[in-house]
């Protein structure tokens, strides 16, 4: 038995050569300072919750069993309905396989299970939605079960034992199914159904990340870490174009491959430094692309012109390969090199015994990181409403990313992805609401003195998109409004809770580390694993405000041609009348911003608590939500593929597509792919810098009592960043909010 034990060290020594693309970086053995580090770090992540107890992890295993054992018996009454024979019915199986965190052995307490059902040829995708599913509604463990049959990827959502599990269907071209099935064989895709194939991705995808590490017990305790940093450091949400949880994991895997005997101490070191230098967008690949010759799309910028404009391409390792980060924009690419930048500064101090694991953890306060904030707002009159609403607002957002980073004023936008319970319109009106908030960081301003900048049409090109949507899907209701406004950082806690903007200390992170420990959910644990805190929870601490509301008038004129005429012409016949509110954020903007030594002397003043206004604001005109445009969408720009499913908003409603110097298609090699002057920008310098150069801006939207005092050379200018109701074409008279943000830059005056 010894020549065969020394020949398996042997061919263990010789293993790191064969994973990933490349050879290893070092082969270095791990020290017994790195085991010491490792220890610490594992007792620093206990604290959060990322470590499940073994009698929750035996709990669900049970669950799973006992789903497997139903899928089983419901396989052979379908089979027997199908007058199947006696013996092929024994033999026929069926199996529940799980993907995602709980199948890499990463997920954290109270997180749902992925799970997917492999079911025989003769077994359909309507028998799942039909009698599988009252199956399930016969069980006493399930609750809250939900089939959503026409969504991008089929699934049936419950409860099973207080348990949430989201089941996938997939049929395979197999009589019967055994029992040691192997996902990952390309040759059962072969006849497969496109909704089939999407279905086995999750599974396929993660057990070839399992099958390309090293040391799985060192990939874990990493990726753990890395994921909890990514969520405490507020870039962990695919949707939002972030990294999801796969990315994530193909990143952690990459690192184990380039340093095969590293211990997870050491791992978390080397992804920092790793992808802090990483040469974007040169793709991240852990195997070599195949081709199955099954000719299904997969990502490859040699052969489809929208996949070399992806910015941070990481590609998965099984058949057909895609990138799971096209979601990434300029912007947040940006935000992630900075986090990648300061994760390894901070491990650096780890790895020198001159900080602790606790510091890497330590959330950084993003309401204090910009001065400008564009405020989301989404409602809706119920519950129910609300969270079909929220979903389509939020899988949207990256489009207003994209329109943001597009105008030739910004130079990042920066959405945080947790969300917060939003300000109620009346203390009577029922109204449930969810509020986004999006750091700006504007351009440097060398020119001229003053500069008037318009986000109204980026705003409502957004805005368009997703009521079209809405009304597309038949999901659109009355009283669907999304909202947005500029807000100083100073004007933040009158819109955000008391738990979220503790009172102000100089040099002191106590509230801030209050605020994140108690606010962030680190249980949830799907690509979008932001928590977003319950829409009533924190109403108490949310104060009321009184935004315009809309009223129903006939037929305005078409908003494209309304955008497409003089910013003086669409004021005047499509913004009501400036509305003083007392107490506003935007009323403060009024008294405080006139000049920096103003604003200066104005932050060091207390402001007074919000009162209601006692004004019958005048109502604006509005209609509802623009009908779809019947010209196909342009293609997509900014590293943003277009969206299968909204077309894109009408060409006069946005601002003009630059493509000056398009990004050469990113190879599979070393090379470094060329970047535009903007790219290097975003990427030479961090958010803190781009700060720096911020100038100062004064909100300013002229009424029509505004412009006739003006012309006469008479009366004050009155400044203001209030919401604006104004027309949409409607196919029925609809109340939709219309948002116009304009803004005034002026050169910052700095004393000599």
């Amino acid at each position: 038995m010894a020549l065969p034990t020394a020949n398996q060290v042997s061919l263990g020594r010789e293993t790191p050569k064969h994973y990933g693309i490349t050879s290893p970086i070092s082969l270095v053995q791990a020290k017994e300072a790195d085991l010491v580090l490792t220890h610490r770090l594992t007792e620093a992540l206990k604290p959060y919750g990322v470590f499940e107890e073994e009698l929750e992890l035996q709990r669900r295993i049970h669950v799973l069993g006992k789903l497997n054992t139903l899928v089983k018996e419901w396989i052979r009454d379908v089979s027997e309905t199908k007058n199947l024979p006696a013996s092929v019915i024994e033999t026929v199986g069926g199996k529940i396989f799980t993907f995602g965190s709980y199948r890499l052995g990463v997920h954290t307490k109270g997180a749902d299970i992925d799970a997917l059902f492999v079911a025989p040829r003769h077994v359909e995708r309507t028998d799942f939605f039909s009698s599988f599913l009252d199956k399930l509604k016969e069980q006493e463990e399930v609750k809250d079960l939900r089939a959503v049959e026409e969504a991008f990827v089929p699934v049936i959502k419950l409860s099973f034992d207080s348990i949430e599990i989201d089941i996938l269907f997939a049929r395979l071209a197999l009589q019967t199914i055994p029992k040691n099935l192997d996902l990952r064989d390309d040759g059962l895709l072969k006849n497969l159904d496109i909704r089939c194939i999407r279905s086995l991705n999750g599974c396929r995808v993660t057990d070839e990340i399992l099958h390309l590490v090293p040391d799985i017990e060192n990939f874990r305790l990493t990726l753990r870490t890395i994921k909890l940093w990514a969520k405490r450091h507020n870039i962990y949400s695919n949707i939002l174009g972030f990294l999801g949880g796969v990315s994530w994991a193909m990143l952690v895997a990459r690192t184990c491959q380039l340093y095969p005997n590293a211990v997870a101490s050491t791992l978390v070191h080397k992804f920092f430094l790793v992808f802090s230098k990483w040469e974007w967008p040169n793709p991240v690949l852990l195997k070599q692309p195949e081709d199955c010759n099954l000719n299904l799309p997969v990502w490859d910028p040699r052969v489809t012109p929208s996949d070399r404009y992806h910015l941070m391409p990481i590609i998965t390792p099984a058949y057909p390969q895609q990138n799971s980060t096209y979601n990434v924009s300029v912007s947040t690419r940006a935000v992630m090199v900075d986090e990648f930048k300061q994760g390894l500064s901070i491990t650096d101090e780890i790895l020198q015994n001159k900080a602790e694991w606790s510091k890497l953890f330590e959330a950084p306060n993003f309401f204090q990181k910009y001065k400008h904030y564009i405020v989301l707002l989404a409602s809706a009159p119920t519950e129910k409403q609300h969270l079909e609403w929220v979903g389509l607002v939020e899988s949207k957002i990256r489009i207003l990313v994209g329109n943001l980073e597009k105008n030739e004023f910004i130079t990042l936008a920066h959405v945080n992805p947790q969300s917060f319970p939003g300000p109620k319109e009346s203390r009577e009106k029922e109204e449930v609401s969810t509020m986004w908030v999006i750091g700006v960081i504007f351009k440097k301003m060398e020119a001229s003195e003053n500069l008037n900048v318009d986000l109204t049409v980026d705003i409502q090109s957004f805005t368009d998109t997703v009521y079209r949507q809405a009304i597309s899907s038949k999901m659109f209701e009355a009283d669907m409004k999304i909202q947005a406004m500029h807000v100083k950082k100073r004007q933040l806690h009158q819109l955000l809770p008391s738990l979220v903007m503790p009172k102000r200390r100089k040099h002191s992170t106590e509230g801030l580390r209050q605020m994140n420990d108690s606010s962030l959910d680190l249980s949830l644990d799907s690509d979008n694993s932001m928590s977003v805190p319950s829409p009533t929870a924190l109403s108490a601490a949310v104060p009321t405000l009184t935004p315009v509301k809309s009223g129903p008038l006939g037929p305005p004129p078409s908003p494209i041609a309304a955008a497409a005429s003089q910013p003086e012409v669409q004021a005047s016949t499509m913004s009501p009348p400036a509305v003083k509110r007392p107490g506003s954020p935007m009323q403060e903007e009024r008294k405080r911003l006139k000049s920096d030594s103003e604003e200066s002397a104005a932050e060091r003043q207390t402001s007074g608590d919000p009162v209601p206004s006692s004004q019958n604001p005048t109502p604006p005109p509005c209609m509802g939500p623009p009908a779809a445009p019947q010209t196909p969408s342009p293609p997509a720009t900014m590293g943003l593929p277009a969206d299968p499913q909204t077309p894109s908003p009408p060409a006069t409603m946005g601002p003009p597509v630059a493509p000056q110097t398009p990004s050469p298609p990113p190879t599979m090699g070393p090379p470094a792919a060329n970047k535009t002057p903007n790219q290097e920008v975003l990427e030479e310098k961090s958010p803190k810098e781009h700060q720096m150069e911020d100038p100062s801006i004064v909100p300013e939207t002229k009424t029509t009592e505004d412009r006739g005092a003006a012309s006469a050379g008479e009366g004050e200018r009155v400044v203001s960043t209030d919401l604006s109701d104004v027309p949409l074409l409607p196919a029925n008279p609809i109340p939709v909010v219309k948002n116009s943000i304009k803004l005034r830059l002026s050169r910052a005056k700095r004393s000599t």
